[in-house]
């Protein structure tokens, strides 16, 4: 299983326009092939910034994700929103205690 974290940084006026289209495509995205789990989160300290955690079957699945029409309409409308760089990672899952 590949772990996908991206952190994303709004400008301030921009959050509900985000959170409106997260909420209008985050099935979409959940239902992509390959996709096992999707949350997200917003920083307690600064309200611009959240998290989204998505577990893919493995790398494959997230670039044919990464590759597909449904990722480039997500992404090429976010990114006008942003007030930072986004940042990434792609991690092994080691553990989990539940």
């Amino acid at each position: 299983m590949l772990v996908r974290i991206v952190k994303l940084t709004f400008q301030e006026d921009k959050i509900a326009d985000f959170l409106n289209n997260f909420n209008e495509i985050k099935h979409q995205i959940r239902s992509f092939e390959g996709n096992e789990f999707l949350e997200l989160y917003q920083d307690k300290q600064d309200i611009r910034v959240f998290f989204t955690y998505s577990y893919w079957k493995d790398e494959n699945a997230l670039e044919k994700y990464r590759k597909s029409a449904l990722f480039n309409e997500v992404w090429s409308y976010t990114k006008t929103l942003f007030a930072d760089k986004p940042e990434a990672w792609s991690v092994d899952k080691l553990d989990t205690l539940l």
